[in-house]
């Protein structure tokens, strides 16, 4: 058990310098390619934040994490919000994870629901909010995330659905970009439907509320 928290708070501080090149994601979306009998496909291009259209931080946080600069990783307020609406509108529960937690499971964790799975998230996503800087979990968050079949992060996501550099991206583009995060493999940033186009116009209107994303100090 030692050997494990030593490990993981080293793997954490290494990938706090080193770029995720592959992901447990990534490589359980290749075998689940091989087993449909299909040819692998993996589009993935790290990029450092810089080199991202500014609109690409400001176009997530409006969609998946409007508190993500203000949080320590967990939305306590929109995990109130949505435990209230099912218990008294009896909705659907909403996931409501943070960027943080998006970027701890993506890149230390395997998909999933059980518990123990869960209760690693928040070990990891614990480890990412003291061990690195918000600029540098929104990098790797824009890097390792899945936008499209085999598409994973932000640069291989322009070239392949778009035919532009990453820097190159429009407001709209980021904003369909985000559009699709709930469900990258049904909704496409390359040929939008009518909801999609619905989507895109309701995040251009939530990121005129939020400010330009930070640059590290």
């Amino acid at each position: 058990m030692a050997l494990l928290f030593i490990s993981s708070i080293l793997i954490v501080v290494a990938y706090r310098f080193l770029p995720v090149y592959f992901t447990p994601l990534m490589i359980a979306r290749c075998f689940e390619q091989i087993e449909d009998g299909r040819k692998i496909k993996l589009y993935h291009e790290w990029i450092p934040l810089s080199r991202m259209s500014a609109s690409m931080p400001v176009a997530v946080m409006a969609s998946e994490d409007q508190r993500f600069l203000t949080h320590h990783g967990f939305d306590y307020e929109a995990i109130e919000l949505a435990a209230k609406e099912h218990m008294q509108k009896g909705k659907k529960l909403r996931g409501g994870s943070t960027i943080s937690q998006q970027t701890a499971k993506n890149v230390f964790l395997w998909q999933g629901r059980s518990w123990v799975r869960k209760g690693l998230e928040a070990y990891f996503t614990f480890l990412i909010e003291i061990l690195w800087s918000k600029q540098r979990i929104m990098e790797v968050y824009l890097n390792s995330i899945e936008m499209g079949d085999g598409i994973y992060g932000v640069q291989a996501c322009a070239e392949r659905n778009f035919g532009i550099d990453a820097w190159n991206l429009t407001r709209s583009d980021c904003a369909l970009i985000a559009a699709t995060l709930p469900n990258p493999r049904k909704f496409s940033s390359k040929s939008p439907g009518p909801y999609m186009r619905k989507r895109l116009r309701q995040i251009e209107h939530q990121m005129t509320f939020i400010s330009a994303f930070p640059k590290e100090h």
